[in-house]
C-alpha cells in the first residue's frame, strides 16, 4: 500500500477556491452553502482507500463534534470512477452511512476542485475559518492503517482548538498521507509527481 503525502500547495490564510459540486443524489452544494459560521472542514476522500477507511468512523464522530462548534464538514470524491468503480456515486451513500458521515459527500467528476486545492491523496484535509480562508492543511492524526493506534483526529482537533481560540496555526503541520488521488489518464495536474 503506497503512501503519498499531501503537497501543501495552498498557503495558510489564503481564500480557498470556490466549488459547486453534486452529491450522489445530484443535489448541488457550494462552498458558501457548506461553510459554517466558524469554518469548514474539506476532506478529499473516496470509498476504497485503506487510509480513508481507517479514519472514516473517527471522522464521522469528529465532524459531529465540530458541527456543534459551528464548523461544518464536506467530503469530496475526486477519483476516476471509470478505473475505480468502487468509488462510484452509487456506493458513496452507503459508505457515508456506514461510517456516520452526516455531512455532504460530493463528486468532483472533472477533478478540477482537487487540482485547485492541490489535493494529492485520500484523505487530504483542509480546515477553513469562517471567512473561507485556509487555517490548516495536514494529517488527521499520526495513526496509520497498518499500525496499532486507532484513528483519533488529534492533529485536526488541535488545529480546530487553535483556530477557535484565535491562536496561530501550527508552523509546520505534518502533511496528510494516504493513497494518491486517482487522476483520469491525461488529467494529472502539472505539479503531480513534482517534489515541493
Amino acid at each position: 500500500m503506497p503512501e503519498v503525502l499531501s503537497t501543501f500547495r495552498l498557503g495558510a490564510g489564503v481564500a480557498v477556491p470556490d466549488f459547486s459540486l453534486p452529491d450522489a443524489d445530484g443535489r448541488m452544494v457550494s462552498l458558501a452553502e457548506a461553510l459554517g459560521h466558524q469554518g469548514l472542514l474539506v476532506v478529499f476522500a473516496c470509498n476504497h482507500c485503506p487510509f480513508v477507511i481507517h479514519v472514516a468512523d473517527a471522522l464521522g464522530r469528529l465532524a459531529s463534534e465540530i458541527k456543534a462548534m459551528g464548523i461544518h464538514t464536506v467530503a469530496i470524491n475526486s477519483n476516476d470512477v471509470e478505473r475505480y468503480p468502487q468509488d462510484a456515486a452509487a456506493k458513496m451513500k452507503s459508505f457515508a452511512a456506514e461510517h456516520g458521515w452526516e455531512f455532504p459527500y460530493l463528486i468532483d467528476e472533472s477533478q478540477e476542485t482537487a487540482k485547485a486545492y492541490g489535493a494529492a491523496c485520500t484523505p487530504d484535509f483542509f480546515l477553513l475559518d469562517g471567512e473561507g480562508r485556509l487555517f490548516y492543511s495536514g494529517q488527521f492524526d499520526y495513526s496509520r492503517p497498518s499500525g496499532a493506534v486507532a484513528a483519533h483526529g488529534g492533529d485536526l482537533r488541535e488545529a480546530v482548538r487553535r483556530m477557535l481560540c484565535g491562536e496561530e496555526a501550527l508552523a509546520r503541520p505534518y502533511p496528510s498521507s494516504g493513497c494518491n488521488i486517482k487522476w483520469k489518464p491525461g488529467n494529472e495536474p502539472d505539479w503531480w509527481g513534482v517534489s515541493v
